[in-house]
């Protein structure tokens, strides 16, 4: 089967998952050659019993057109992660989930699926139907090592905006999976046959 890259963004009310809970997030599914084949985004009500961070709720009140956008219309978490399970079996590929960092937004994904599926995001290889097949993805970690920057020159205020596509990072789920996703694709199309990276111009 062929590989696809799940690039995910995720938007949450606090630092802890499961203390707070998880807005929003969105995915874009990326071949193995940068194509993008698919979008997921949910917007998901707030999980039972938990809190909101006053920190993270002060950075959402200085944007609030991206907190509206990650959460109104809020759906049951449990209804969000199976049909983001049903997308991602849809694909018919064998998918790697990816995020910027996977630090960041692979515990809130591993979390929810936890939680309303008792399964992890990232299960061993003596599994034989976990939904991801390979370990995931750091997409920060993939630039630092492409371009031979130190980690904390890799962030968004220091990319070329071609390499994001040009997409603007708003804070909404959905734009920042996109971007993420041309960022994925900008190095997966310069790469070298033998391996390595063509040389950047910027």
């Amino acid at each position: 089967m062929p590989h696809i890259y799940i690039v995910t963004d995720c938007e949450f009310d606090g630092p802890i998952p499961g203390t707070h809970s998880m807005l929003s997030f969105a995915s874009v599914a990326l071949s193995e050659t940068g194509r993008i084949v698919g979008e997921f985004e949910a917007v998901l009500q707030p999980l039972e019993g938990a809190g909101r961070d006053p920190v993270t709720m002060a950075f959402w009140q200085a944007h609030p057109q991206a907190f509206a956008a990650a959460t109104d219309n809020a759906e049951p978490g449990a209804e969000v992660i199976s049909r983001f399970i049903a997308w991602v079996k849809s694909l018919r590929a064998e998918p790697i989930f990816a995020a910027h960092p996977v630090a960041l937004d692979g515990p809130w994904l591993d979390h929810y699926l936890k939680r309303f599926t008792g399964r992890p995001l990232f299960e061993g290889p003596w599994v034989a139907d976990r939904l991801f097949r390979h370990p995931p993805l750091c997409i920060l970690s993939l630039v630092a090592g492409a371009t031979g920057r130190s980690p904390w020159e890799c962030d968004i205020a220091h990319y070329p905006r071609e390499w994001l596509g040009n997409i603007e990072h708003t804070h909404r789920a959905i734009d920042d999976a996109r971007g993420y996703a041309n960022l994925l694709h900008f190095f997966l199309t310069r790469r070298e046959p033998g391996g390595g990276y063509r040389p950047l111009l910027s």
